[in-house]
């Protein structure tokens, strides 16, 4: 367990929902990722994630899902990729990623609480 914080250390942490609304493969990308395009509404737009998520997803079958994302986070260079927001998952017992999602659909941009 990470050490105990604060509930306004929480508050800073700005977690949103967005749509993926296109993919790509990411081949230079030192473990296998794909490139993500994923809309936050009008307020936050549209932003690109690069995602370890080759094993339990294809690219056509991320279109239209909804996830969970950090979106206050600086841009991260990975290789000629900049990833603008830190797509939310968990590993399962073999260390694969499963995305983190909500339940039901919720607006674009909506934030966690």
């Amino acid at each position: 367990m990470s050490a105990e914080i604060t509930y306004p250390d929480f508050e800073k942490v700005d977690i949103r929902v967005g749509t993926i609304v296109e993919t790509e493969a990411f081949p230079e990308a030192r473990k296998p990722a794909f490139k993500l395009k994923i809309d936050f509404g009008p307020e936050i737009g549209i932003k690109k994630s690069s995602a370890q998520i080759t094993v339990h997803y294809t690219l056509d079958k991320l279109i239209g899902r909804q996830v969970l994302a950090v979106v206050n986070f600086p841009p991260r260079q990975i290789g000629p990729f900049r990833s603008e927001v830190l797509t939310l998952g968990f590993a399962d017992a073999n260390g694969d990623i499963v995305l983190a999602a909500v339940e039901r659909d919720v607006p674009n941009g909506e934030k966690m609480c």
